[in-house]
């Protein structure tokens, strides 16, 4: 299979293209990355498999609707991963963000719909859902996203659906609750009070710390949406979960016993606008697929916290 994965040289995308080029998925035979090296996406992520024979990487815009066709004419899939991702940024400003994750969507769907593609698999965020307080969302689960970033992945999750049940096209919606792991860009949370914690800065936490999140390795992701991409049945949205429930502060302190830092580098500050208390995910509808997940997440927090280390003390990130 043929597949353009787009957004390919960012945290997650990057470690799928290079699981699919070193022999991790078999029924993967080559790699088009398309991806605008904004700054969450680095060639360098890509480090790996740039002289593989089976990848391609082309920089470009996934709302250009020439390029994407053009791409699109020459695989047999499309795995759309570019999304700008950052909460914060969107309450900022919201633009940038209904232009690549609605707009860039609906082209990418659009030059799939025209070249009879095999498959089209969104790559979507549990943020759709809104917050839950007790139990967990499964896939049935209306939509209620409460900031900008997931108002634009909801909106880009219907018009997916919508080519499914208007045009036939063979899609796929996997939602999946926080990532971790190396490579991922220092604004997110553990990535960035590890920077912090390795420079003895302070870390800030919004609110009370409360807010409870489901994190799920980035490996462990890829292979979710490998197997959606080649068990998935047509039309369906499949959960990706973990099953590792950390309140905010619950994490930043298994990062400080890590690191053997002292609990006075946390700093509580303002919370963050229309901040959800909790994320929660049902995944036994990916579990059928034969999806598991590493439930050993301190052993893979402290190989991320290696990686930063050793990232900080040899290059910039």
């Amino acid at each position: 299979m043929r597949v353009l994965v787009t957004g390919g040289a960012g945290f997650i995308g990057s470690h799928f293209v290079e699981m699919a080029l070193t022999d991790q998925f078999s029924q993967i035979s080559s790699v088009v990355v398309l991806d605008k090296l904004t700054y969450a996406g680095k060639l360098a992520n890509l480090n790996v498999v740039a002289n593989n024979p089976n990848f391609d990487f082309v920089q470009g815009d996934i709302c250009d609707i020439e390029l994407v066709n053009s791409l699109a004419s020459k695989v047999d899939a499309v795995i759309n991963f570019a999304a700008e991702s950052h909460v914060d940024r969107s309450i900022e400003n919201s633009s940038e963000f209904v232009r690549t994750n609605v707009l860039g969507t609906q082209v990418l769907l659009e030059a799939a719909k025209i070249n009879n593609l095999k498959k089209f698999l969104q790559v979507s965020t549990d943020e759709v859902y809104g917050s839950i307080i007790n139990g967990s969302w499964d896939e049935n689960q209306p939509l209620y996203p409460n900031s900008p970033y997931s108002a634009s992945k909801a909106a880009a999750d219907l018009l997916t659906r919508s080519y499914f049940v208007t045009h036939g096209l063979d899609i796929n919606i996997t939602r999946c609750s926080n990532n971790f792991g190396p490579r991922q860009h220092l604004e997110k949370l553990i990535p960035l009070t590890i920077s912090k914690l390795l420079q003895n800065q302070k870390v800030p936490i919004y609110g009370d710390g409360k807010n409870v999140r489901d994190w799920v390795y980035v490996e462990d992701h890829c292979r979710a949406i490998y197997l959606t991409l080649t068990e998935g049945v047509p039309g369906e949205i499949y959960n990706v979960g973990g099953g590792n429930e950390y309140t905010n502060l619950e994490l930043v302190k298994t990062l400080l016993k890590i690191l053997d830092k002292s609990e006075s580098l946390i700093e509580f500050t303002a919370d963050r606008l229309g901040h959800d208390r909790r994320y929660s995910v049902n995944h036994d509808k990916i579990s059928e697929l034969g999806f598991k997940v590493e439930k050993n997440i301190e052993k893979l927090l402290v190989k991320t916290v290696r990686w930063y280390e050793s990232k900080l003390k040899g290059e910039r990130l």
